[in-house]
């Protein structure tokens, strides 16, 4: 039988990347994809052209910001599932504009979570996606879902205040709530702020990869479709196994930032030249190890895009559209002030 899911945040990346999944997974299902087509969203990433039509049979968007009590209302109320991407999700750019990362990612999650609420008799359940950021550095080898939450930045702290009060919500209320914590992910249609799309493009057009302090930041990369996978499961899976709980996406294997960026150039035919440093970035998280039994025993859940494919599948994909993402360029590198008082670009 056909469900309605309402997808916020689905013209983002992961949210796309999750839209497109489930349109082409479940042909009798109905999507309804609320975006405030922020800089980092783009009508294009959807998967039927709404340019032609506004609506589709299947997908219907509304141009519109999750903080909008109203209209959230109106689109929980005609919908069976609400999968929570929209946020802010920037680290560095949340060091210079954190205000708004607060009000998206809390004030916004309040308001999804109270329309929830007042339709909790219709709706099935309620899928957060938080993020590995409200855990900050690991202090044990592997984070499971127990890792004490440290968030390092303004981003991490809007994300670790939305992921608790979600949980609060299921605490107080015992409204259907899931909350599912990706590790970083990489993948088609991802905003050329975030590193692996930087030095893909940065290796295109011949330029200088910049990298932080010394590069020994270390990140657990998951693949995004691997990602679509785990929510898909949290979408469809019987409710008392989910419900009130948090859940881990991620790889189980640490990267370097330097060790990206050389495979990059590596697949790329590049020389090591072009890697450049600049100072370490406020807030830095040193390392992030997902464990993700939890998922992998409950479900048998586990990523099936190795490291180097996926890269690969990225490059390929980077090289393909370029017009998707020229017009993002300027946006690559974000003017920031340290602890020193020196203005970088990072």
């Amino acid at each position: 039988m056909g469900k309605t899911i309402l997808v916020t945040g689905g013209a983002g990346f992961i949210g796309s990347n999750f839209v497109r999944h489930t349109y082409n997974k479940y042909p009798d299902y109905k999507l309804i994809i609320l975006d405030a087509l922020t800089y980092a969203g783009h009508i294009g990433n959807l998967p039927v052209d709404l340019n032609v039509c506004n609506q589709n049979e299947r997908v219907t968007f509304w141009y519109g910001n999750v903080r909008n009590g109203e209209l959230v209302d109106t689109l929980v109320s005609q919908s069976d599932i609400v999968v929570h991407f929209a946020a802010e999700t920037h680290v560095t750019r949340s060091i210079y504009d954190n205000f708004l990362f607060f009000e998206t990612d809390v004030l916004g999650t309040q308001t999804v979570a109270n329309a929830v609420l007042k339709y909790r008799d219709k709706i099935d359940r309620f899928v957060h996606i938080s993020t590995s950021e409200v855990y900050g550095t690991a202090i044990k080898e592997q984070m499971d879902e127990e890792h004490p939450l440290m968030p390092m930045s303004p981003y991490a702290s809007a994300k670790a205040g939305a992921d608790r009060l979600v949980y609060s919500y299921w605490a107080t209320y015992d409204i259907p709530v899931v909350i599912v914590r990706p590790f970083n992910n990489y993948g088609p249609y991802q905003h050329l702020e975030k590193a692996i799309p930087r030095f893909i493009t940065s290796c295109l057009l011949d330029e200088q990869i910049r990298l932080h302090g010394d590069g020994s930041a270390a990140r657990d990369y998951i693949f995004v479709e691997d990602v679509c996978q785990a929510v898909d499961i949290m979408v469809h899976s019987e409710v008392e196994k989910v419900k009130g709980k948090v859940f881990n996406v991620a790889s189980g294997t640490h990267r370097t930032m330097l060790s990206i960026a050389k495979d990059i150039v590596r697949l790329m035919k590049k020389d090591e030249s072009i890697l450049t440093f600049v100072g370490e970035r406020p807030g830095q998280v040193f390392r992030h190890t997902g464990c993700v039994n939890k998922i992998k025993d409950l479900f048998g859940w586990k990523p099936n895009v190795t490291w180097e494919e996926g890269i690969k599948k990225s490059i390929k994909w980077y090289k393909e559209n370029r017009e998707w993402w020229e017009n993002q360029l300027w946006m690559r590198a974000v003017p920031i002030i340290t602890r020193t008082g020196k203005k970088e670009l990072h």
